[in-house]
């Protein structure tokens, strides 16, 4: 069972991490604030989607 919630779960942070990435993106954020939050979520996959949550560019 173990296997699974850890599955579930990193599928779950992947998909918050490619919503993350597609606002950053739609933003209007500047380029290379767009590439400082793209790059700390792409690294640090679950403090980085945090940290968007709290403190990222919003999309339009």
């Amino acid at each position: 069972m173990g296997i699974e919630v850890t599955g579930i779960f990193g599928l779950l942070i992947l998909i918050g991490d490619i919503w993350a990435i597609v606002s950053t993106v739609q933003s209007r954020a500047s380029t290379g604030s767009k590439v400082v939050w793209i790059l700390l979520i792409l690294i640090l996959p679950l403090l980085g989607l945090i940290l968007w949550f709290l403190l990222g560019p919003r999309s339009r």
